[in-house]
C-alpha cells in the first residue's frame, strides 16, 4: 500500500487534526509520522481510499510520499 502526507489547513485546531487522523484510519487508513513544525501527518492508505479522503473539510493536501534528495 502506498504512502502519503497528509497536510491540514493552517486554523485546523488540534481536535480537526485528531478527528482526520481518526478518519484516515477508519477508512484503512494506517498512521506513520506525526509532523510537529507543520500540521501534516502519514498515513498508508489503499489506493482507492485516498479520493474519499481529499474530501476531508480540514485537509488542505495529501501527496504521495517520495524520498527527497538533496543534490
Amino acid at each position: 500500500m502506498p504512502s502519503y502526507i497528509v497536510t491540514l489547513k493552517n486554523d485546523a485546531t488540534d481536535d480537526q487534526i485528531k478527528a482526520a487522523k481518526e478518519d484516515a484510519v477508519k477508512q484503512g487508513g494506517k498512521i506513520g509520522h506525526e509532523y510537529t513544525l507543520i500540521k501534516a501527518f502519514q498515513v498508508i492508505f489503499p489506493e482507492d481510499s485516498v479520493t474519499t479522503f481529499e474530501k476531508h473539510e480540514n485537509v488542505k493536501e495529501i501527496e504521495k510520499d517520495a524520498e527527497v534528495k538533496i543534490q
